[in-house]
């Protein structure tokens, strides 16, 4: 049985890019010396939730939040889910996750797909796509403990990625997200404990801590559930280091229980077609 030491790390996120900086490889260091071998950071660790904040704080892939990135991994010997930053792609800004290995080598990137673009009326209104641009990659990475798929918050909503990246073998799906206190007490637990159901596979979300006077509240409440749909670990609204040991062989014992994934599917679509 081969463990993995898993850290969601939900950090408070100021205003000041280099204090965030300073303070997410704090984090992690202090996770690694618990005996963390993979760190997951919040989205939009770098700087507060805002499209002006997102303008202020982008930077370029080998940047200095790249490489300071890389260089805690290296420096830490650990896997390290970069959480999201503001991400400068020729034209464009990304809303972007890195992935670093072991050694600091980046080994797998995803920009968000599916942006945030919401008004709920009388409650949460936020367009991410005046500043930011879609990404268009199924992403998933390998470790020497299983194949692990990244998303970025909103992406959580939308199934068949979900299922795209379970097709091609994760083990686990890794969300940085950053839920509101409209969304956040309805859709989290509910969204993360579905698609490990759906996926027969571990999610695990992780959230900036709240703060109430921003002007983006984080619902926070970072997460990890189960293949069956358990809650195994969760956090409040304050900073947290949550430490679980995940063991991937739960995946194939629950699709083994319920063999969703290797059953014969019914076409539905092609039902439908024939009772017309």
């Amino acid at each position: 049985m081969l463990l993995m030491k898993l850290a969601l790390l939900q950090m408070a996120v100021g205003e000041q890019k280099q204090e965030n900086l300073h303070h997410a490889w704090n984090m992690v260091k202090d996770a690694a010396q618990q005996g963390a071998q993979l760190a997951v950071l919040p989205e939009m660790f770098l700087c507060p939730y805002e499209n002006e904040s997102f303008v202020r704080s982008a930077e370029e892939a080998g940047g200095t939040a790249w490489q300071t990135l890389s260089r805690t991994a290296a420096e830490n010997h650990i896997w390290l889910v970069g959480g999201s930053f503001p991400e400068k792609g020729g034209e464009h800004l990304y809303n972007t996750c890195f992935v670093f290995d072991p050694r600091g080598r980046q080994a797998a990137r995803h920009r968000k797909m599916h942006l945030f673009d919401i008004d709920v009326e009388g409650r949460q209104s936020f367009r991410e796509s005046d500043t930011f641009s879609a990404g268009n990659d199924v992403t998933v990475f390998d470790t020497e403990f299983g194949r692990i798929g990244v998303c970025i918050c909103f992406d959580l909503r939308f199934p068949e990625l979900a299922g795209l990246m379970t097709q091609r073998g994760a083990q686990m799906l890794v969300v940085p997200a950053a839920f509101n206190m409209t969304t956040g007490p309805v859709h989290w637990e509910l969204l993360f404990r579905q698609r490990a159901v759906d996926n027969q596979l571990f999610t695990a979300g992780v959230a900036p801590a709240r703060d109430e006077a921003a002007s983006y509240v984080s619902y926070a409440n970072s997460i990890l559930c189960s293949p069956w749909g358990t809650v195994l670990a969760r956090a409040g609204s304050d900073e947290a280091c949550l430490l679980y040991d995940v063991d991937f062989s739960q995946n194939d014992a629950v699709r083994h229980q319920l063999p969703l994934l290797s059953a014969k599917r019914t076409d539905i679509y092609e039902l439908c077609e024939k009772c017309k």
